[in-house]
């Protein structure tokens, strides 16, 4: 927490700032409100282009200015609120306290297809619904008093007439939905983190959001196909206009949306991931055959979120390039491998971050998130990951690393790590932690974030009741991560744990050597870096400098294009310069801003940091050749953590009773495990009315 003048100026901006953003936001959402009416298009629409209408942006001035300039700001302002909370909250209660606020967990909807819905959620769906179901209504109203008219004229039935409107209408509604789109799916976004959310947590909503888009630009399609067939103008299908919407272009873009629609459905995602995620590379054809069919300036309506995807991939992209220094692996019996990696020591993360791992002697293109089980400030020089054996390139892993004569050296890159602005965890009296199977992963680093607590501060930490789901007892060894590898013997009785592990399919004790582990040295490599933030120590800060100015040599380029190629030619008319060629341009020049700001970004932080790298690099080429060996963990607090563990044989947990028996005034409830695990124990939380539970799902991946 702050403390002094800092502390109490901290609270004073993020209220201004918290205001700003508010009020933005809402000028923003008013305006896909008014969108769809006449007072927009005829009278507000008008006299904003004919402000912003210039020689330098052309007739998309308007468009930048109202659609994509107040997003871009928002980003840009949320980053450097992310910054100074970092520089002077290291508590991050302002965050806490505007993301309670934004954010409820109460629950709504426990089961079903939505999965756990709570009821703040289920209001912007209801509110996001209506902005949809209003848009078509205004948009159909309006253009159907038309109608009679345009079918005279064009010599059609006026319920053809109706029909193309209807597709135009759909195709207007499925570019709201496009807007929203990219949000949830960038990583490292501030406006994610300003709000208190993870692209993790947020996943879902782009799933929702997805789902929605292709089910009306389908119908979009559908329409036009149909109205074409009706009125014997099929060769419109082929039509790639000069100055007009491309059909052509659109139906590409729509054959690539269907593609990866087809195969985003949860049993396709499950069973095949791999044809779900490289057919979801299809986004790029979607994107460009989409600009080509709107055109640029009414691509700008759904460029802010993109935009903010662009740089965000671009960054990962920067990160990824990077091998990454290896240190160890602990090899359990229970077919699971703990990687080491080093670490920054200005890289610092909350618990439950997750990062994205690729290892080339696997397979160069496939990146895998794991749950981050290190805590940074336990471990200030080493980052860990858990990954349980499940599937092929789990399982290729494992047979490396534990094969009589395993690899002396991993090469592995790594994207992340991505969590949550801060963490609740520590306001709550009592921890209630549900895991099933390697859902543990998550947990591991929230009680090694109280052991930290609870030896280094005199605050008072939670209790914890770990209850945690295993099908087999050599699974119950992954408990032993609980206890971090390190220097400094910790004092386990300053924690108040309890841990009841379940063996759901045996009912008998076997046993389980768990008193050593298989570990492996590997040997260093002169390349290799240690994990750090791509941007580094201010890496909000930077993501700031980044978008804001990028957005201004995207302007530049545009502007001096504009007025000395294009103006020329087309005076603002749209019927001269060719609109192919200029949405080709403005696709160019979004992706060169980003490119040249992101790169000298990034290439200036590498500068910076490059003494502590190579002093890491330097510790690092000290460490002797590869070594396998057993390691024991410190004996007091691996009695102590025996001590604290029931384990219970053949049968799964009552989670109702253990939940309807708490006492405490303040509990939290977390869950991590399969999606029935999840809507189990929120179903139970949901049907108790007392307002001491208080329930969050983590994600958690292995």
């Amino acid at each position: 927490m702050g403390c002094g003048p800092s502390g109490a100026s901290m609270k004073i901006v993020s209220a201004l700032i918290n205001l700003l953003l508010m009020v933005v936001f809402l000028g923003y959402m008013m305006i896909w409100f008014m969108k769809p009416t006449n007072t927009f298009y005829l009278n507000w629409f008008p006299d904003v282009e004919k402000k912003t209408s210039s020689t330098y942006l052309g007739k998309q001035g308007s468009t930048i200015l109202i659609c994509a300039f107040p997003i871009l700001f928002i980003a840009t302002i949320a980053s450097l609120y992310l910054h100074l909370e970092k520089k002077y909250d290291h508590d991050h209660n302002t965050s806490k306290s505007f993301s309670r606020m934004i954010l409820s967990k109460r629950l709504a909807i426990t089961r079903g297809p939505l999965g756990i819905v709570t009821w703040t959620e289920l209001t912007f769906m209801a509110m996001f619904v209506s902005l949809l179901v209003w848009s078509l209504y205004s948009y159909m109203h309006d253009m159907f008093a038309f109608a009679a008219v345009e079918a005279a004229q064009e010599k059609f039935q006026v319920w053809e007439v109706k029909l193309e409107t209807a597709g135009l209408s759909l195709g207007l509604v499925g570019n709201t939905c496009l807007a929203f789109l990219f949000f949830p799916v960038a990583r490292g976004s501030s406006v994610l983190q300003y709000v208190g959310l993870t692209s993790e947590a947020s996943i879902k909503y782009h799933i929702w959001l997805g789902h929605i888009t292709m089910a009306i630009f389908t119908a979009h399609g559908l329409c036009y196909v149909t109205y074409w067939s009706l009125t014997h103008q099929i060769l419109q299908m082929l039509k790639w206009g000069k100055f007009m919407v491309s059909n052509v272009a659109g139906e590409i873009a729509l054959l690539a949306g269907l593609v990866m629609w087809s195969t985003s459905f949860g049993r396709i995602r499950r069973k095949i991931f791999e044809l779900f995620y490289y057919s979801h590379h299809l986004y790029v054809v979607f994107v460009i055959f989409y600009v080509f069919h709107v055109g640029f300036a009414e691509f700008c309506l759904i460029l802010p979120g993109f935009y903010l995807f662009l740089i965000d991939r671009y960054l990962r992209l920067l990160q990824s390039q990077q091998k990454i220094r290896s240190v160890t692996a602990r090899i359990l019996p229970s077919e699971t491998v703990e990687l080491n990696f080093s670490k920054s020591s200005g890289l610092s993360y909350a618990p439950t971050s997750i990062a994205f791992i690729n290892v080339p002697s696997i397979s160069r293109i496939q990146w895998h998130p794991f749950t981050v089980t290190s805590n940074s400030n336990m471990d200030s020089d080493k980052l860990s990951v858990v990954i349980k054996c499940d599937g092929s390139w789990s399982h290729k892993l494992y047979q490396i690393l534990s094969s009589a004569s395993p690899t002396n050296r991993l090469e592995v890159s790594i994207e992340g790590p991505y969590g949550p602005p801060s963490t609740n965890f520590m306001r709550y009296e009592k921890l209630v932690l549900v895991s099933g199977g390697s859902g543990v992963t998550p947990f591991i680093s929230i009680i090694r974030e109280i052991i930290f607590k609870s030896n280094t501060t005199g605050s008072k930490t939670p209790a914890i009741h770990l209850i945690c789901a295993f099908k087999k007892y050599a699974n119950l060894a992954m408990l032993e991560l609980l206890l971090p590898v390190s220097g400094t013997t910790l004092d386990l009785s300053r924690l108040q744990l309890q841990i009841e592990a379940y063996m759901t399919q045996e009912t008998e004790p076997k046993t389980v050597n768990q008193s050593s582990i298989r570990t492996i040295l590997f040997k260093p490599n002169p390349s290799d870096a240690p994990v750090s933030a791509v941007l580094g120590p201010n890496s909000w800060l930077w993501l700031s400098v980044i978008i804001s100015s990028s957005f201004i040599i995207f302007l530049l380029l545009t502007g001096l294009l504009t007025r000395f190629y294009i103006f020329p030619i087309d005076h603002n008319t749209n019927k001269k310069y060719p609109m192919p060629a200029s949405s080709a341009f403005g696709m160019l020049f979004v992706c060169v801003a980003i490119t040249i700001a992101a790169s000298a970004a990034f290439l200036w932080n590498k500068r910076e940091n490059a003494k502590e790298l190579n002093q890491i690099r330097t510790t690092d080429m000290s460490t002797p050749a590869s070594l396998l060996y057993e390691t024991e963990l410190e004996s007091l607090p691996r009695q102590s953590l025996r001590q604290a563990t029931t384990v219970q044989l053949g049968r799964r947990p009552n989670l109702k009773k253990i939940l309807s028996e708490l006492k405490e005034e303040n509990v939290g409830v977390y869950v991590s495990g399969p999606g029935t695990m999840r809507q189990e124990v929120a179903a139970v939380c949901s049907s108790f009315s007392a307002d001491n539970l208080h329930f969050e799902s983590i994600s958690f991946s292995w």
